[in-house]
């Protein structure tokens, strides 16, 4: 592929990347399908003419058999008839209609042979074509892959990990704090429920101590009756 072409390449794909929306090796790749797609038209409009040729050859071949077989006839009649001149005549077209088919023959055989490789060439260009959309197919599998994993590295990247990990210590902080105080809570108790509990244990001595004198006094009564 020469300069030329294949600035042309890269512009069309360029073109032709941004109607398709797609990235550059993709449109590349779409180009170079659209290429082979125009090579395969033309290839086919060129096979079609060569078959019109052929047939046209084909057809020139039988018509010139025709007219071998037409004076020979003349020339046998004109024989039989003793009319030597028109025999020579006959003759001499038909020797000249021969020599006219060896060549259309070997013309007819020169186009088939180059239809054949045209058929040959259009096979192997539409074998590479057909390679091209499986590979296209793949690559952009492959594209498609590289460029999730592309962004998947970019929001990666983006994350603000030392604000989360700050964030995670503050809060890890607080627990810890949370923690302490309880802790010191429980070797501290609350005065006022050490000032309830005294009140509670005063109140029952004395209530055992009224009981006690209450007893004592039942007691002296009984010894003195």
């Amino acid at each position: 592929m020469g300069i030329f072409n294949r600035l042309k390449t890269i512009t069309n794909a360029q073109m032709n990347g941004l109607l398709d929306g797609m990235e550059d090796p993709i449109a590349m790749l779409n180009e170079y399908s659209r290429e082979m797609e125009q090579e395969l038209v033309k290839a086919q409009k060129a096979l079609a003419l060569q078959i019109l040729v052929e047939k046209k050859q084909a057809a020139l071949i039988l018509e010139t058999e025709g007219l071998i077989a037409k004076r020979t006839r003349q020339a046998r009649l004109a024989v039989d008839r003793g009319e030597d001149p028109i025999a020579k005549l006959a003759v001499q077209e038909k020797l000249t209609h021969e020599n006219q088919l060896a060549l259309y023959q070997q013309q007819f055989e020169s186009i088939k042979e180059q239809t054949q490789n045209l058929i040959d060439k259009i096979n192997e260009l539409k074998e590479t074509y057909n390679e091209l959309q499986h590979k296209k197919i793949l690559l952009a599998s492959r594209a498609n892959v590289a460029q999730s994993i592309k962004q998947i590295q970019k929001t990666t990247a983006s994350f603000q990990t030392d604000d989360i990990a700050r964030g995670v210590a503050r809060a890890e902080g607080k627990i810890m704090l949370m923690e302490a105080q309880v802790q010191a809570g429980n070797q501290f108790p609350n005065p006022l429920a050490q000032h309830e509990a005294i009140y509670r244990n005063y109140l029952n001595d004395e209530e055992v101590e009224k009981e006690l004198e209450k007893l004592k006094s039942e007691k002296e009564l009984l010894v003195k009756n």
